[in-house]
């Protein structure tokens, strides 16, 4: 199947990936498709089965994703996180199309000294991520084509994210307190959608499992005094521990990720972190 002659349906379209992912598919003259709140709620059968008919294939960047929200919100969170994504593999294994599915970090404890790879053993620690991971096992049980394609630290233009908090709050008080015990690689969505986007025109074989972000790790807090400075913002940024913010869902303290495995089916090598980041401060 020609990725150019591909109707990709985008599921969380108007979200922070799914914004990103449907400008670089209109880069690429891929034929998409937009499905999101409020007009589409993927809990709903019906909808779910209409934006998966007409399409070749769908990228499901749909999700709840509100980690600490999850924790009162269990039932939501798996509603749309797990029982929606089984649903979805179910109709694509009926139909016969191909799946790719976003997932994140969060399916591991964090505990490893050691950047994840794909076989390694999940064990999440909030119910965010086990509504998440989850959800990959019902999509794997679904028998579908899937691909599930991992990211962490995402940050773009549509949505919140962990850059814009920092910089409000920079802006707000002149002084910020971030941790500094959690490490990962901070990863944009549009360096993410162009994966997804890679692999639509590669189609890998079915039933495979990738992590992908952006190259290097750092911890919150250096990512913090990272953007600070390329801002140029007069602000005092001091390190503390995440035990000095008591939150309702704990997070893992390791979000690094090996992506050898995705590197050798991409156009070009993945950049590395402050790159991307950079850009994206001068956007805003």
């Amino acid at each position: 199947m020609s990725s150019r002659g591909t109707t990709v349906a985008i599921l969380g379209g108007k979200g922070m990936l799914g914004t990103d992912l449907a400008q670089v598919c209109a880069d690429r003259g891929f034929e998409f498709r937009i499905f999101d709140l409020p007009e589409f709620d993927i809990t709903d059968k019906q909808q779910l089965s209409d934006a998966v008919d007409p399409c070749d294939m769908v990228v499901n960047c749909a999700a709840y994703t509100n980690v600490d929200g999850a924790e009162s919100e269990k039932e939501l969170a798996y509603k749309v996180n797990c029982d929606a994504v089984g649903q979805l593999g179910q109709l694509a294994e009926k139909a016969g199309k191909w799946i790719l599915h976003i997932s994140t970090d969060f399916v591991f404890d964090g505990n490893s000294n050691e950047p994840y790879i794909e076989t390694d053993k999940t064990n999440p620690v909030n119910e965010y991520g086990r509504s998440k991971l989850a959800g990959e096992q019902a999509l794997i049980k679904s028998g579908c084509n899937y691909t599930i394609m991992r990211v962490e630290w995402t940050y773009g233009k549509a949505g919140n994210n962990f850059v814009k908090k920092i910089i409000t709050r920079a802006g707000e008080t002149g002084k910020l307190k971030v941790i500094d015990d959690q490490v990962g690689s901070p990863t944009s969505t549009k360096e993410a959608a162009k994966a997804i986007c890679d692999l639509i025109e590669q189609k890998p074989k079915p039933r495979v499992l990738f992590h992908f972000a952006n190259c290097g790790y750092v911890s919150r807090y250096e990512m913090a005094r990272f953007i600070v400075e390329k801002l140029g913002m007069d602000v005092k940024v001091t390190a503390c521990k995440s035990s000095d913010f008591v939150t309702p869902a704990k997070r893992p303290l390791n979000s690094c990720f090996c992506c050898d495995k995705i590197s050798q089916l991409l156009h070009e090598p993945i950049r590395p972190w402050q790159e991307p980041l950079e850009e994206y401060l001068r956007i805003l």
